[in-house]
């Protein structure tokens, strides 16, 4: 009887012992991003066979190594569920800073009238020698039907703009004052708005390069 009694206390210890419980975890390629900055998630759980996702955002993926991006700003709790194949489960929680990025609105108008310019080329340089002679752009884009064109995921830093249109350009006004041109440092995650002044220049054929 006494044998029997130590074997039957034994089958439990035998039984717990081959019941893996896995160990969930994992790190990201950053804990402050912004908006549809792609976010990298490398899963290093033990023991386990299949995953969850929690984005804290309302999206979930069952993928071991998922990549994510975050249309919305804000602090979001991302969990981790890993379940072994005696279906077992462990968590593991991290939280993630999702910043708005930097943004500016260029809105193009003529000087002395103050109409806005649509289907205007704008373009930013890094510097004002950039600007003189084309060379670096930042970026460009054209002007839509409110005279306005916005730019996204900018550096916190001064540019200068160039604003060309077939009857439209902002040369004459910088060669007054480059501060027509430049753009004070942007505010870092957060939309800057800047007017770029223009003077009309008639029509005379020219294409810009």
């Amino acid at each position: 009887m006494k044998r029997i009694a130590i074997i039957l206390s034994v089958i439990p210890l035998i039984f717990s012992a081959c019941v893996e419980r896995p160990e969930a975890g994992f790190i990201t390629s950053d804990i402050v991003v912004e908006v549809g900055e792609p976010v990298y998630f490398t899963n290093n759980s033990f023991d386990a066979v299949s995953f969850e996702w929690d984005f804290g955002d309302g999206s979930f993926t069952d993928e071991p190594n998922p990549i994510h991006y975050y249309d919305a700003s804000g602090t979001f709790s991302i969990t981790l569920s890993a379940w072994s194949k005696n279906d077992h489960v462990d968590r593991a929680y991290q939280d993630i800073t999702v910043l708005f990025p930097t943004t500016l609105e260029v809105i193009v108008k003529e000087y002395y009238d103050e109409y806005l310019v649509q289907g205007a080329n704008v373009r930013l340089y890094p510097t004002y020698e950039d600007w003189l002679d084309e060379t670096n752009m930042v970026v460009e884009g054209n002007t839509n039907q409110n005279g306005k064109v916005i730019f996204s995921r900018l550096q916190p830093v001064t540019y200068y703009v160039d604003v060309w249109e077939s009857e439209h350009n902002n040369f004459s006004l910088a060669d007054e004052d480059v501060g027509w041109i430049r753009i004070p440092a942007l505010v870092a995650n957060d939309i800057n708005s800047f007017v770029a002044w223009v003077d009309y220049v008639p029509n005379k054929g020219i294409e810009r390069n």
